[in-house]
């Protein structure tokens, strides 16, 4: 675990996957955060990263977006939910990474700040918890539809954990119920 004046940093079962906790500073009034910022990124993590593209979603409950990944413009993400929860889940698609095939999962809100920092080479999703869920997530190369793919959700082999109740479908659309299962689906 890394800690700077404001991030405090934490790997997680993929190493290069990091819970990222800002520093918030809260009184009667409410609450203030810094979401980010090049330098304390760079000196929490080691990483120097270039944020290229913003994206902001708005899902309902039991929505399930993912697992997506590009197999050129790769993307490393920098995620946060700013209203709701969710469930977000990296896999690792990397073949020549010791923690190809893992998958680590962890709950965003807009209560608990947390973001995650999910490296390029790996599929991203999340589950929506709350009735609604805004998430954002920033990008370090531009949408690229031409190289997009998507890996099963609910793939066997993967065995990705989701806290859906019993009886519960996700809420999907087509392409994201249409992903490729784990043997089929494209690697870096």
């Amino acid at each position: 675990m890394s800690t700077s004046t404001k991030l405090q940093v934490t790997p997680t079962a993929i190493h290069d996957v990091l819970v990222i906790e800002p520093k918030v500073f809260g009184d009667e009034r409410g609450w203030f955060t810094e979401s980010f910022n090049a330098q304390d990124f760079a000196v929490a993590t080691g990483l120097s990263v270039n944020f290229v593209q913003d994206n902001h979603s708005f899902s309902r409950q039991w929505t399930l977006r993912g697992l997506h990944y590009q197999l050129e413009h790769t993307q490393g993400k920098l995620v946060r939910v700013v209203a709701g929860s969710v469930f977000d889940v990296a896999v690792d698609i990397r073949q020549n990474s010791p923690t190809y095939g893992k998958w680590v999962g962890i709950e965003l809100s807009a209560q608990n700040h947390r973001q995650l920092w999910i490296p390029a080479g790996l599929a991203h999703g999340f589950l929506v918890l709350s009735e609604t869920a805004e998430f954002l997530y920033k990008t370090t190369d531009y949408y690229h539809p031409q190289s997009e793919a998507c890996l099963a959700w609910n793939d066997p082999t993967i065995g990705i954990e989701w806290p859906l109740p019993q009886g519960i479908a996700p809420n999907m659309n087509a392409k994201d119920s249409a992903g490729l299962a784990w043997d089929a689906a494209p690697k870096f």
